[in-house]
């Protein structure tokens, strides 16, 4: 049974920072491109942010990129996405993706990913 469970998802402020995590279970993340992607409602699911398998780089989307850091707890099968200065139009579900290939070089598909998490929700507002 292949299972992604995302959790941190929360109330913030705007400026504030959250980190979401993406525990994998019945998968090696290690060996996968791994990415988050948000839906606000009535949007269509955006990609944020990926990692590419193994020994693969990070790509940001240009709306997050100085603010998100996403990174790999290996040992703990888990991978992370620390959020700071956050805004309001962070607000969204957010959810991990997981893909067997080489992905996550230039961009974030949604097409390109295979086991997805529930989702978390992560508000920003004041």
């Amino acid at each position: 049974q292949v299972q992604l469970v995302e959790s941190g998802g929360g109330l913030v402020q705007p400026g504030g920072s959250l980190s979401l995590s993406c525990a994998g279970s019945g998968l090696t993340l290690y060996y996968y491109s791994v990415a988050w992607f948000r839906q606000a409602p009535g949007k269509e699911r955006e990609g944020v942010s990926c990692v590419g398998r193994r020994w693969g780089g990070a790509f940001y989307k240009d709306s997050v990129k100085g603010r998100f850091t996403i990174s790999r707890d290996n040992a703990k099968n888990t991978v992370y996405l620390q959020m700071d200065s956050l805004r309001p139009e962070d607000t969204a579900v957010y959810y991990c993706a997981a893909a067997w290939g080489n992905y996550c070089e230039d961009d974030v598909r949604r097409t390109d990913y295979d086991d997805w998490g529930q989702g978390t929700q992560v508000t920003v507002s004041s």
